[in-house]
């Protein structure tokens, strides 16, 4: 680490209040190990958010800088920028750093203020590429530290960097660290700590045209990096730049790349990867999901045996807590997604994958860098949405938001197990098949849907993936596990509370108006009352050791009555609730799908999430939601199979029904805690209006086509 001695830097500042916490901008190149270094900084003490009038997240972290010289240490914050290659790009990662640095825009939401220092961070390996955008960096004239990272792997590598003559060329302090692994990071920040007390600009300033700034970057680099294997070598300076761009052996990692990055080799090992990926999601999260369920429902079960039956236990058990467990649930799936993606992004083998997908993508309007977040929707489209970050391009990032929730999610499971259940009884093949034909076709939906968007309201000159494939290195466990607590934390805090408030409108419409018992309940309760009374009289009390013991044969009869009395009267509240009233007001509009005002209910109350119909339509039809037994969840299936319409002779799911809804619950979008999602991502309510319209628009064009050619082929009933 060295030191180099510059101008007080005065008068830059704008603060109204002097005495505030000292800004520290964090800016660097992608792939350089940027956030590794703003996690070292400030560990779990920070926050996120977005810039403002942008999509684009900024985290700002609280850290405490040790001074020099027996100095008091002093409080700040860091600031991540985006990674950008250069300050001048016409790009909004690049607008949103120069006016960062230009004391335009600050996410903290205080008084407009350039910051108190920049923190260049620069890849050891890759220094050549790096330069450029701290020669423009220090054109800005403010207080600048270098941090070159990554200095562990350029000494494995066979390569030095020479801080000291770096200092010189650059005019201001650098420190060789190593974030990953903490090496010089308390040096770092002392010397962060110094540069903003003091406020020392840095003494040189690089050429202002882009042929000038590039010549001091390659002069630069010449004088400042060597290789141990050719120490006294004129010739082995000159060939650096060529070493240093890959730490590894270039012959190893060439031969990587030609098989990660070839068009079929590459592809079937992206799959493969991404399959294990998709199956992780699902199985390894199946058990905390489980155990969240398990937790709520006793939960449920504590606070509805502590509180007396009325509005009030109705209000915890059925809104609140539901709420709130419908919301946690999803938590285990979202942070396993974002851990895993963490890993693989920092493998360096993501990049390649984007590579790989881009060839296919890119003719309908797609980039690469789309397939994960599409292929993270098939488990929930909510952390796909938000894993479409890593998108540079804003219109092909918004793109693929509005067709995620296309892709075939958890969520609407449950209703192809009852749809394919109703049409092939019987038949697990043909079951199977249709399955994966309603995941074909939402796929091909959000594709064609994406190329319409790109060629219509997202028309624009497609950005040519320029990606620098990083170097290969061991996942930094502790990086992914920060951001997935971050990731976890923002879909907790924003997306649950939508959720909860969803659930809670969805219970206040279905249990109001209170209605009165109907009078089939009434009478099967008579009955069961009875025949209870009647059991002393024919138990054989002479040999019976308690006189009072109902026989169980008895008792079985009275239970089973009282059930079709609680399934009888939870139908009639459930038909003559607000929800049952929307149902039967909205039929006729339902009509051309075929469906009656009880499969109206369940359409209705799915659209605040698809995975309530199966549940829905038990309660307005069998009378009673899915238990925890599979066998009552098969007889409660097949009520709802053989379930009559109010006539008395059509099936409620008869063949062109089931067929149209099929076809709608592939299509629709019937989330609003993805709408929600959706809104905040992409900046606007105006795309999740766009989204539900489109989707829904196109779902029921096609199941009332489907519907119709049903009818057509002899499939009325």
């Amino acid at each position: 680490m060295t030191h180099a001695r510059g101008t007080q830097r005065t008068g830059l500042s704008t603060k109204t209040d002097e005495a505030s916490t000292p800004r520290v901008a964090l800016l660097g190149n992608p792939n350089t190990g940027k956030t590794t270094t703003f996690n070292a900084l400030t560990g779990l003490r920070h926050k996120t958010s977005n810039f403002p009038g942008t999509t684009v997240e900024a985290r700002i972290g609280a850290t405490v800088l040790k001074r020099g010289d027996g100095q008091p240490p002093i409080a700040a914050e860091i600031i991540d920028l985006p990674g950008i290659y250069s300050l001048e790009l016409d790009q909004l990662e690049s607008a949103i750093c120069r006016d960062m640095l230009a004391g335009r825009i600050t996410p903290a939401g205080d008084a407009l203020a350039e910051p108190d220092a920049i923190c260049l961070v620069l890849d050891a390996t890759n220094l050549a590429r790096n330069l450029p955008l701290l020669g423009e960096a220090l054109r800005r004239r403010l207080p600048t530290v270098v941090a070159v990272n990554m200095i562990d792997l350029a000494r494995r590598a066979g390569t030095s960097v020479d801080a000291a003559a770096l200092s010189r060329a650059v005019g201001c302090p650098v420190v060789c660290i190593s974030a990953k692994s903490g090496e010089a990071m308390s040096t770092l920040r002392t010397v962060i700590a110094d540069t903003v007390t003091t406020g020392v600009v840095p003494t040189f300033t690089p050429p202002g045209d882009e042929q000038g700034l590039r010549r001091w970057a390659d002069q630069t680099f010449v004088r400042c990096v060597s290789r141990a294997a050719d120490s006294g070598n004129g010739a082995g300076k000159a060939g650096a730049r060529r070493a240093m761009a890959d730490p590894l052996a270039d012959n190893a990692t060439d031969k990587l790349d030609r098989v990660l990055t070839h068009p079929v080799a590459g592809m079937a090992i992206f799959a493969l990867v991404m399959a294990a990926l998709f199956v992780s999601i699902f199985s390894i999260a199946k058990l905390p999901m489980d155990l969240i369920d398990t937790v709520f429902t006793s939960l449920s079960s504590l606070v509805a045996g502590a509180l007396p039956a009325g509005l009030l236990s109705d209000l915890l058990v059925n809104g609140v807590i539901a709420g709130v467990g419908a919301t946690v649930i999803f938590i285990p799936q979202i942070c396993l997604l974002f851990f895993l993606i963490g890993l693989l992004e920092d493998t360096g083998y993501l990049a390649r994958g984007a590579f790989v997908m881009d060839r296919i993508l890119r003719p309908f309007g797609l980039p690469g860098h789309s397939f994960v977040p599409l292929l993270s929707s098939h488990a929930c489209a909510l952390p796909g949405i938000m894993s479409t970050r890593c998108i540079p391009d804003p219109k092909e990032r918004l793109a693929t938001i509005l067709v995620a929730p296309f892709m075939t999610c958890s969520a609407r499971l449950p209703v192809y197990v009852l749809l394919a259940g109703v049409l092939f009884p019987g038949q697990p093949v043909m079951a199977a098949l249709a399955f994966i034909a309603c995941y074909a076709l939402g796929i091909a939906a959000g594709i064609l849907s994406a190329l319409i968007a790109r060629r219509t309201i997202l028309r624009g000159k497609a950005r040519p993936m320029a990606l620098e494939l990083p170097s290969y290195k061991v996942p930094s466990l502790r990086t992914a596990i920060i951001n997935t607590y971050d990731r976890g934390l923002i879909f907790l805090k924003k997306a649950g509370t939508i959720i909860m408030c969803i659930c809670i409108l969805l219970w206040w419409l279905g249990a109001f108006p209170r209605v009165a018992a109907p009078e089939a309940a009434i009478k099967l309760r008579e009955q069961a009352a009875a025949m209870q009374a009647a059991a002393p009289a024919i138990s054989p009390s002479d040999s019976a050791p308690s006189p009072s013991a109902v026989p169980q044969p008895v008792e079985a009869q009275v239970a089973d009555l009282l059930a079709q009395a609680d399934r009888v009267e939870h139908r009639h509240a459930k038909a003559n609730s607000m929800l049952g009233i929307i149902g039967r007001t909205a039929q006729p509009a339902l009509s051309p799908l075929g469906v009656d005002w009880q499969l109206s209910v369940g359409i209705l109350a799915s659209f605040a999430a698809r995975e309530v119909f199966v549940g829905t339509m038990s309660v307005v039809i069998a009378g009673s939601e899915e238990s925890d037994d599979d066998a009552e969840n098969v007889r409660i299936r097949d009520t709802l199979a053989s379930a009559l319409r109010d006539d008395g002779k059509t099936l409620v799911f008869n063949r062109p029904t089931s067929w149209a809804l099929l076809v709608f619950y592939v299509l629709a979008m019937q989330c609003l805690p993805t709408l929600a999602v959706t809104a905040r991502e992409a900046g606007h309510i105006k795309w999740a209006i766009l989204q539900l319209v489109w989707m829904s628009g196109i779902a029921f064009i096609f199941a009332a086509v489907v519907y119709q050619v049903a009818i057509a082929f002899g499939g009325a009933a």
